[in-house]
């Protein structure tokens, strides 16, 4: 089967990381004071002015991993694929978890990478039946997105940096082929996703309240930028949540007539 290291995994995490990583409009809130934070003087990872030492931030347990961490209809999610899911997972994990000054559940976090691994494959699975395609502009597309999303100039330079890292670009392109059908099963499952007027100003509003609910005590909180200049951002938001509602949906109905075994 397909390793899933570079783009199914985060396909993985980005559809059903929702009730792990937090809802969709803190996310946007999030985004809405990057650019106040950046403006903060620098201090250590994780820790608010004049807080006390954060707890030490954990390593992940991956010990008693087994060789096969799940069957799908016949299909192995091997250790390797869950390694680099749980990886990736945890350290956004650990780092909330510092912040809030809370312990991370490790043994939560394994089940939850492991069950969002299987959704990513009953997907495929239901886009190989669907006998769905990729071109090869669609692929250079989303190459050209993944390049730009890691901030580096070009495609070739997405595709240098992953080589030396150890991933071939034969193998690469076999994975843009994966993301690009499962972009279009759920685009074809979640159907129009234009955000209504309503949807932006009701996001928007519950951003602001957010920010007003982390201002300090009789202080001020990040200034919330204006509703216009927030427009795009929000339009994303909102798009990608209703894509990964549809894909929870779709995975629920696959799962419901799947053979599932999981073995962590």
């Amino acid at each position: 089967m397909l390793k899933k290291t570079l783009l199914g995994v985060g396909l993985a995490l980005s559809l059903f990381g929702v009730a792990a990583c937090g809802s969709a409009d803190q996310e946007a809130s999030r985004g809405a004071t990057s650019s106040a934070t950046e403006q903060q003087s620098p201090g250590a990872a994780g820790q608010a002015p004049g807080a006390g030492e954060q707890p030490e931030m954990p390593e992940p347990d991956l010990a008693g991993i087994p060789e096969v961490v799940a069957e799908v209809n016949g299909e192995q999610i091997g250790k390797e694929d869950f390694v680099a899911a749980y990886e990736g997972q945890f350290q956004q994990m650990a780092m909330q978890a510092q912040m809030a000054g809370e312990d991370l559940d490790q043994d939560q976090l394994k089940k939850q990478t492991a069950e969002n691994l299987v959704g990513t494959e009953l997907l495929v699975q239901e886009a190989d039946r669907r006998e769905l395609t990729a071109t090869q502009e669609q692929m250079d597309s989303t190459l050209d997105e993944l390049a730009q999303q890691n901030g580096l100039g070009s495609a070739e330079e997405f595709l240098n940096a992953l080589g030396e890292q150890g991933m071939p670009e034969d193998e690469v392109r076999a994975q843009l082929e994966m993301q690009v059908k499962l972009d279009q099963l759920v685009a074809e499952e979640a159907g129009d996703t234009a955000p209504t007027e309503d949807e932006l100003r009701a996001l928007y509003d519950q951003m602001v309240g957010q920010q007003e609910q982390l201002a300090p005590e009789g202080g001020e909180g990040a200034e919330t930028p204006p509703f216009e200049e927030m427009r795009p951002q929000l339009e994303q938001q909102l798009r990608s949540q209703k894509e990964g509602e549809a894909a929870q949906a779709l995975v629920g109905e696959l799962r419901e007539g799947a053979d599932v075994t999981i073995h962590v």
